[in-house]
C-alpha cells in the first residue's frame, strides 16, 4: 500500500513541491510571530490561522491528488456493446479501447480518464478522480503565497529599518529581529512566494476556465481542430459535455473532491450523444492519416532536445512543447504528421539494420536537415517540397 505513493514522491517534481511548501510556511510563521503575534490582537491571530489554514489545506490537496490519481481504465477495456467499438479510438499499448474522454498517457503507462494533462510537479496525471483536489492545490497555495508575500515583505522592511525605528519611531512599530542569513533567506522565500502567485496563479486561471466549460486541455485542442476543418457549409460542431457553468462546476467541485459519474458514462447536452466527441476524433485521425508522408532519415539523431551538432537555428527554435524527441539512425523511414520550420514529428515506421518486429511504438520530433520526402519512391529535399501534398488515405483504424 506505501510503495506506490513513496516511489511516486521519490521525484524531482513532488520534492521541489514540498520543498517550496516547506520553506514559505517556515518562513512566513517566524516573521508572522515577529511582525503581528497571534497572541497580542485579534488581527494576528486572524492572519495567522488564515495562513495555516491554507497551508494545511494546500499540503492535503497536493498530497491527495498526487495518491489518488486521475483514475485510469483497466487494461484490455471494451464497451457492453461491441458494436459501439466503431465509435472508439483502439490503444496498442493497454490493447483495449478507449473511453469518452479518456486518453492515453505515455508517462503513467496507462490510459487515464477525463485526461487534462500529466503534471510533473505531482509526478501523476490529472484527470477525473483528481481533477477537483488539484484545483483546490492550486487555489490554496495561490491564497498562501499571497499572504506569505504581505507578511514577508512588511517583514523584511521592518528588520531593514528597525534602528530607526528605535530612534524616531512612536514605538508601536513591530520589532523584528533578522540576521544577515536571515535576511537573505527570507528574501529568497519571498522570491519564491511571488513566482508562485503569477505561475500557479496563471495555471487555477486555466484551470477554472476548463471547468467552468467542462473541457481539458487535450479537448480544447480537439474542439480547436473540428472548428477549424469544417467549412462555413458544414454544420458547426457542438462540444457535448458543456452543460451550462453551473453544472459544470459541480461536476467537478465539492467539499469532499470527490467527482461525479464512473469516468467512462458522462452526461451530455442535447442533441449530442456519447460518442459525439470520439467520432470526431476519428475523423480527425483520418484526415491526419490523408496527409501523412513517409521521409527517410539521412542524418542521425541522439534524441537530444539541443543537437548542437544540427545547427544554430535547430537549437534556437524547438518545439514548444514536452512531447519527446525520437532518436533515430540513417536509413530509417518515419510517418511524418507534423510539420515546423526546422523539425518534423513523426512515427518510426522502419529501422534500418534491424528485421525484428516490436509492437511498441516509437514517435516523437526531430530535426527536420536530419530526412529527405520519399516521394513516388524517390528523395526530394524536405525544404524544396510542399507539405500540402496528401498522402492516399489508409481506411484501417489507426492503433
Amino acid at each position: 500500500m506505501c510503495i506506490g505513493p513513496f516511489r511516486r514522491m521519490c521525484h524531482w517534481g513532488p520534492m521541489v513541491a514540498l520543498g517550496i511548501i516547506k520553506a514559505v510556511t517556515l518562513a512566513t510563521v517566524v516573521c508572522l510571530g515577529q511582525w503581528w503575534p497571534a497572541k497580542d490582537s485579534w488581527g494576528g491571530s486572524i492572519m495567522a490561522t488564515s495562513f495555516m489554514s491554507c497551508a494545511v489545506l494546500t499540503l492535503y490537496c497536493f498530497l491527495h491528488a498526487m495518491c489518488t490519481g486521475p483514475g485510469t481504465l483497466p487494461p484490455h477495456w471494451h464497451p457492453e456493446k461491441e458494436e459501439d467499438t466503431q465509435y472508439l479510438q483502439f490503444c496498442g499499448t493497454c490493447e483495449g479501447y478507449k473511453a469518452p474522454r479518456t486518453h492515453h498517457c505515455r508517462k503513467c503507462g496507462s490510459c487515464v480518464m477525463k485526461m487534462d494533462h500529466h503534471c510533473p510537479w505531482i509526478n501523476n496525471c490529472v484527470g477525473h478522480r483528481n481533477h477537483a483536489s488539484f484545483a483546490f492545490f492550486l487555489l490554496f497555495a495561490v491564497l498562501g503565497c499571497a499572504q506569505a508575500t504581505v507578511v514577508l515583505s512588511l517583514s523584511i522592511y521592518h528588520a531593514i529599518h528597525r534602528t530607526w525605528y528605535m530612534y524616531y519611531g512612536r514605538g508601536t512599530e513591530p520589532v523584528v529581529y533578522l540576521s544577515v542569513w536571515g535576511l537573505v533567506v527570507c528574501m529568497f522565500v519571498l522570491g519564491l512566494a511571488i513566482g508562485v502567485v503569477l505561475a500557479v496563479g496563471m495555471l487555477l486561471y486555466f484551470q477554472l476556465r476548463g471547468i467552468l466549460r467542462n473541457r481539458t486541455g487535450i479537448e480544447d485542442w480537439i474542439l480547436e481542430k473540428a472548428i477549424h476543418r469544417r467549412t462555413a457549409e458544414d454544420q458547426p460542431f457542438i462540444y457535448p459535455y458543456n452543460l451550462g457553468r453551473w453544472n459544470n462546476l459541480t461536476q467537478v467541485l465539492n467539499i469532499w473532491c470527490e467527482p461525479l459519474g464512473d469516468g467512462i458514462v458522462w452526461p451530455v447536452r442535447e442533441g449530442c450523444n456519447q460518442y459525439t466527441l470520439t467520432v470526431e476524433q476519428l475523423s480527425q485521425k483520418a484526415e491526419k492519416r490523408e496527409r501523412m508522408r513517409e521521409y527517410q532519415i539521412v542524418e542521425g539523431y541522439s534524441g537530444w532536445w539541443f543537437p548542437c551538432t544540427k545547427g544554430l537555428g535547430v537549437c534556437c527554435h524547438p518545439p514548444c512543447t514536452d512531447e519527446q524527441r525520437i532518436p533515430l539512425k540513417p536509413g530509417d523511414i518515419v510517418a511524418v504528421t507534423r510539420w515546423k520550420k526546422y523539425w518534423l514529428y513523426g512515427e518510426r515506421i522502419s529501422q534500418a539494420h534491424s528485421t525484428a518486429s516490436s509492437s511498441t511504438r516509437h514517435r516523437g520530433w526531430f530535426p527536420r536537415r536530419c530526412a529527405v520526402q520519399i516521394v513516388c519512391g524517390t528523395e526530394s529535399d524536405p525544404e524544396t517540397t510542399s507539405d500540402t501534398k496528401p498522402r492516399k488515405k489508409d481506411n484501417k483504424k489507426e492503433r
